[in-house]
Formats: C-alpha cells, sequence, structure tokens
C-alpha cells in the first residue's frame, strides 16, 4: 500500500478481514479498532482502560463515528481483537503509523517509550510497536 499520510485509520485496515459472523455485529470493525487506537495512544491500558476511556470521550468520538450501538463493552472489544488475526493486524497498524511517522516527521511524539517517528529515514517494523497493542489480556 502507498503511503497516503493524510489517509484515515479506515484506509490503511480496510484489508483487515472481520472474523465475525454478520448477526453477531452490533458494531463496525472500524469503529472498535479506531476507539482502540485513540483509547491506547490516550493511555488505555486494558480492555477495561478502553471502555472507560471510550464512554469518557464519547460525544468526541461520535463526531467521526457511527456509533449506532454507542460504545461496546470491555468484553467485546477483548473479544473483538482476540478473533483477528495478528498478523494481517499487526501489517495494517505498521503501515498506518509508518505513514503518521511520515506527515509528521520530526514532530511525533513517542507513544510507547520509543523514539517512533523521530526520524522519518529509518525503517521501522510492527516489533516496535508491540508495547502500543501488545496482548494485554
Amino acid at each position: 500500500m502507498e503511503e497516503d499520510p493524510t489517509a484515515s485509520i479506515a484506509q490503511y485496515f480496510k484489508s483487515l478481514k472481520d472474523p465475525r459472523i454478520d448477526r453477531t455485529k452490533r458494531h463496525s470493525l472500524n469503529d472498535i479498532l479506531v476507539m482502540t487506537i485513540c483509547a491506547v495512544v490516550g493511555g488505555a491500558d486494558g480492555w477495561v482502560g478502553v471502555e472507560k476511556f471510550c464512554k469518557a470521550k464519547e460525544k468526541w468520538l461520535r463526531t467521526f463515528l457511527e456509533l449506532p450501538h454507542g460504545i461496546p463493552s470491555h468484553d467485546t472489544f477483548g473479544r473483538v481483537f482476540s478473533m483477528l488475526d495478528p498478523e494481517a493486524m499487526s501489517r495494517c497498524f505498521a503501515q498506518w503509523t509508518a505513514a503518521v511517522a511520515k506527515a509528521t516527521c520530526g514532530k511525533l511524539v513517542a507513544i510507547d517509550g520509543n523514539p517512533f517517528g523521530l526520524n522519518c529515514h529509518v525503517e521501522r517494523n510492527s516489533e516496535d510497536l508491540k508495547s502500543v497493542v501488545g496482548e494485554r489480556e
């Protein structure tokens, strides 16, 4: 995928297969992914933390997400992420973060304790980001 620093999160994760059966999808995969990324960047730790963050920021999240059934429970976040293909998720996340790093070269603050994005000429991989989306539960 060509790196487009103006691309939405949805663009970089559209190839990620939603493993849920249609009748159980109350929340879109895009909404779940975006909420989780926002929550983790905002300091959430674990699925309960993701749910709490999203409930606290629901009004803001509704400005750019559909959320027809509100904020998913922490169990829903955990269940959906446990079903995702970890390699595909890692690839999508790495592509998106590479685009963000490219767009913000020299201005990106590390979100996982590592200097990701401080040098846009250095190739990074998903291992550099493991603490951002690491398995917590």
